[in-house]
């Protein structure tokens, strides 16, 4: 299967829309990240290389790298949040016909369940990395877009907060 982030957006959003239970929104959480990121990108491209500018010139050229970075780590979240969803409900799938099956099915799910919160915690912190970030291309970057700082900024916020409710509902989670 092509992964998500080599698709249109079209059909990304088709399969978001669709009976599918991935991607969901913890790839959705990863994308307002990623997009977050890349508005920062966006504002560094658009101020390195203006004379206004040139006192910064440094400081944008670190900081695109940085959101670059972290735009790629980001993206990289989406299928690996499809990833442990999926491994999520095999552990679901297995059997329970036997006492021993039922415990072992029920260890396998608590451990995939602890596991489930490594990607939208690691996502949470990637999204308040950009939210920082997106803050420095505001004061220094080109004010032409400045809006586009503020975006980034809301954007990052969007996918810490959903990333962390997908944490906090996985912690509620009780077989």
């Amino acid at each position: 299967m092509t992964q998500i982030k080599d698709s249109s957006l079209q059909l990304y959003l088709d399969t978001l829309a669709s009976k599918n239970a991935t991607p969901g929104g913890g790839s959705a959480s990863a994308l307002m990240g990623a997009q977050s990121a890349a508005l920062t990108s966006m504002v560094c491209n658009l101020t390195i290389g203006k004379p206004n500018y040139a006192e910064v010139e440094q400081d944008m050229k670190d900081l695109l790298n940085q959101s670059e970075i972290l735009r790629e780590q980001l993206t990289a979240m989406i299928k690996a949040d499809v990833d442990i969803f999926n491994a999520l409900m095999a552990t679901y799938a297995l059997p329970k016909d036997t006492d021993e099956q039922k415990t072992a099915r029920s260890a396998a799910i608590q451990h995939t369940l602890k596991e489930a919160t490594i990607v939208p915690l690691a996502c949470a912190n990637a999204c308040a990395k950009a939210i920082a970030l997106s803050k420095i291309a505001a004061q220094k970057g080109n004010t032409a877009v400045i809006s586009d700082a503020g975006v980034a900024v809301m954007s990052g916020y969007a996918g810490l907060k959903s990333a962390a409710l997908n944490v906090y509902i996985l912690s509620l989670i009780h077989i």
